[in-house]
């Protein structure tokens, strides 16, 4: 989990990103602080991944936050002005979310962050790290959609977007094969395909350069995949 605290002025702000961060799943919200002052208060005593920060604060900015703050955690910018994007990136803020901002948006921004301990952290994918999400969120027109990572039998790529098969549904995302292959848990995911994702649990047997799964579903191997593929689930 990733421990975050929300640094925030205003009530409907925070509302917001309350909500965004208990649907995410894998935030632990510690804390919500009003102004700067407070919060760099907590950080003396308590550890944390990432803080969401506004700029236009009481008593200090966020901008005098990031000169004050030593050995912060990871940051990303919450903020109604596009002035001081620029300004920022001097700090090696994450990323900078311009009021209004949509769950699809802050859930790319979460996505950046390089913590150890982050779900989302690129640098442990692959290496046996238990500390990825166990769920995804799908947009469908406004609303996006909640589904368990170990639900996904396979990921399929279509021209401009991928299908993300469940044993029983099948949901359109628009992020690309490579942005999945990345994001999900190498252990437990493979490619086997210029165009499918698998996910390993769900095989029930491989015959010649094909993979069955439940339902008499088949899938290719692809032979640029085929080596890898094999030598990760024969130990």
């Amino acid at each position: 989990m990733i421990k975050c605290i929300i640094i925030e002025d205003q009530p409907p702000a925070q509302r917001v990103l309350k909500k965004y961060i208990s649907d995410i799943g894998n935030l632990a919200l510690k804390a919500t602080f009003a102004d700067a002052l407070s919060a760099i208060d907590f950080l003396k005593t308590n550890t944390i991944d990432l803080i969401f920060l506004d700029i236009h604060l009481p008593k200090i900015s966020g901008i005098d936050f990031l000169k004050v703050v030593k050995h912060q955690p990871s940051i990303i910018l919450t903020t109604a002005f596009s002035d001081y994007a620029l300004e920022s990136y001097e700090y090696d803020v994450v990323d900078y979310l311009l009021k209004p901002y949509s769950f699809e948006r802050f859930v790319q921004a979460v996505h950046k962050v390089p913590t150890k301990t982050s779900a989302f952290s690129k640098k442990n994918k692959g290496v046996g790290n238990n500390e990825f999400t166990d769920v995804v969120f799908i947009k469908s027109g406004y609303e996006h959609i909640k589904i368990e990572v170990d639900d996904i039998c396979y990921i399929r790529s279509d021209a401009d977007y991928t299908e993300i098969h469940t044993k029983d549904q099948r949901h359109l995302s628009q992020e690309t094969l490579r942005y999945w292959q990345e994001y999900l848990d190498s252990q437990k995911f493979s490619r086997i395909h210029k165009s499918y994702i698998l996910n390993i649990s769900k095989i029930l047997k491989i015959t010649g350069n094909q993979i069955q799964l439940e339902e008499n579903i088949l899938l290719p191997i692809g032979r640029a995949y085929k080596e890898d593929f094999m030598n990760s689930i024969i130990k």
